[in-house]
């Protein structure tokens, strides 16, 4: 299918799904990337205790923290 017909269809508010990949899409940008990062001690154990409280993972809590202190800064 061209391009054109498959924004026609879209744009006439037809059903495109069947001609969507959903297993293989991706959204720009959001994709993962593994980093080491040491922290000291006395760190791991506040991230643990807060990260329990909340009822989350340390990994979770330490994201969930730079993307805050990210939108803080670059708004």
């Amino acid at each position: 299918m061209k391009a054109e017909e498959f924004d026609k269809k879209f744009d006439d508010g037809q059903d495109i799904s069947a001609f969507l990949d959903l297993q293989n899409a991706e959204r720009p940008g959001h994709g993962s990337k593994r980093i080491n990062v040491d922290f000291p001690v006395w760190m791991i154990r506040l991230m643990d205790k807060e990260s329990k409280r909340l009822g989350v993972t340390r990994q979770s809590i330490i994201k969930i923290w730079i993307a805050e202190k990210l939108k803080e800064v670059l708004g």
